[in-house]
């Protein structure tokens, strides 16, 4: 039996209480979509994680994300095994977490525009600041926060061999999109 969903429950309970202890107006996204495209000249890298576990209270502007390296779902296997074993050290670093705040929003009638979140990036060991322009929208009974950034593996010390240097790119081009319902305990 998978054991992933108890266990991502289990993290989502606890990052809900460490950001948001009891407050109202919790939202949470348990699938929420994560993937990265990286151009190379051999060949090009791309993948995706539908396991990804987000929190979002618009009183007090907080947001939370965590997920597990090793859920993302690459074209060819090799390609899986070396992203977990090389690159991100998945046994090591077996997560990411954001934690950040989005500006420029004053209330409910201002969900629709564009906005910028500002936050920490935990990822491979290192905690770097990271700011991101989201869209929000309302779609039927939910709450779609979507948007992209580009990650410079360098900022996250990740190592490329001298030789595969000409095939990795030095920014990958993340994309994610949360859908929020209400959080009922």
């Amino acid at each position: 039996m998978n054991r992933l969903p108890t266990k991502t429950l289990l993290v989502l309970l606890l990052l809900h209480v460490a950001l948001f202890g009891q407050d109202d107006g919790n939202m949470i996204c348990r699938q929420g979509q994560v993937s990265f495209f990286s151009y190379t000249s051999v060949e090009n890298i791309e993948a995706i994680n539908n396991q990804v576990v987000s929190v979002l209270n618009l009183q007090n502007k907080e947001i939370g994300v965590q997920m597990l390296m090793r859920a993302f779902v690459f074209k060819k296997a090799l390609m899986e095994e070396h992203f977990n074993e090389s690159y991100v050290e998945s046994d090591i670093y077996p997560k990411l977490t954001f934690t950040g705040k989005i500006s420029n929003i004053d209330g409910a009638d201002q969900i629709e525009a564009p906005k910028l979140i500002r936050g920490i990036m935990d990822f491979h060991g290192v905690q770097k600041e990271v700011q991101m322009r989201v869209r929000m929208e309302n779609q039927e009974d939910k709450l779609v926060v979507s948007g992209d950034f580009e990650v410079a593996i360098d900022d996250f010390d990740i190592k490329v061999p001298p030789l595969l240097v000409p095939n990795i790119a030095k920014d990958i081009q993340v994309m994610f999109r949360f859908e929020y319902t209400p959080y009922e305990e």
